[in-house]
């Protein structure tokens, strides 16, 4: 289904982006633009507008009298939120799962110990409420309110580190953390071990304690990789 608002070229990008990242186009692949408008149905115009799109995201390229290349893999940047969506939707998604969380293991601990040193009462208090939102949640079957909580977790962690690079990154967790529900690589209930992580984790950070509040982390994103093997190996 086209994503709302984004007109004829969002329904062309729905198809190429998920075709493209899962190995239909490889690498060298050359896309005629007349020949996709008239398969789509679609203007040159509304044709231009979808590659200027996938060549944001470096998932092409246009040359003159060759038309549009498929791009390497090496190439593109895998840390675009849609770029990730359309991993996660295809076969790609077992490894995608697994190199986004090992990204996360090495980046939010740091993220949490910086945390515990720099966030301001308010982020102390969101991230109280998110890890109760997610208690409250944790039964059920009640995944998608889970997951709200879970995400906006995760981007305070981020964001009260201080640290503007990692608080940008807080579009691509919770683009994990969407995936694996959204994909049922998750137990129809989340384990009440990293539940209660979560909460002592809060805790730990409006305390202060950098030390604490790193290794907490830790053990959530060991939790999740351990998750991984299960559900997706």
């Amino acid at each position: 289904m086209t994503t709302p608002g984004r007109g004829l070229h969002g329904r062309v990008l729905d198809a190429l982006g998920p075709a493209i990242t899962a190995g239909d186009y490889p690498p060298g692949s050359v896309l005629r633009t007349d020949e996709l408008a008239q398969r789509f149905d679609v203007s040159r115009s509304v044709m231009r507008e979808a590659v200027r799109v996938l060549e944001s995201m470096h998932l092409v390229e246009s040359r003159r009298r060759v038309g549009v290349t498929v791009r390497p893999k090496a190439e593109w940047n895998v840390y675009d939120p849609q770029v990730i969506r359309w991993r996660l939707a295809g076969a790609d998604r077992p490894h995608q799962l697994r190199s986004l969380t090992v990204l996360r293991s090495a980046i939010e601990p740091v993220a949490a110990g910086l945390a515990a040193r720099h966030a301001t009462a308010e982020q102390c208090a969101e991230l109280t409420e998110c890890a109760l939102g997610m208690v409250a949640n944790s039964r059920g079957h009640r995944l998608e309110g889970y997951l709200f909580h879970d995400v906006a977790f995760h981007r305070v962690i981020l964001t009260a580190s201080g640290n503007e690079m990692f608080a940008r990154l807080g579009d691509v967790v919770a683009e994990v953390l969407t995936g694996r529900t959204q994909h049922e690589v998750m137990f129809h209930d989340p384990d009440p071990a990293a539940v209660t992580l979560h909460v002592r984790l809060a805790e730990a950070v409006r305390e202060g304690d950098a030390e604490r509040a790193e290794r907490l982390t830790r053990e959530v994103t060991a939790g999740a990789l351990k998750e991984l093997d299960i559900l997706a190996p």
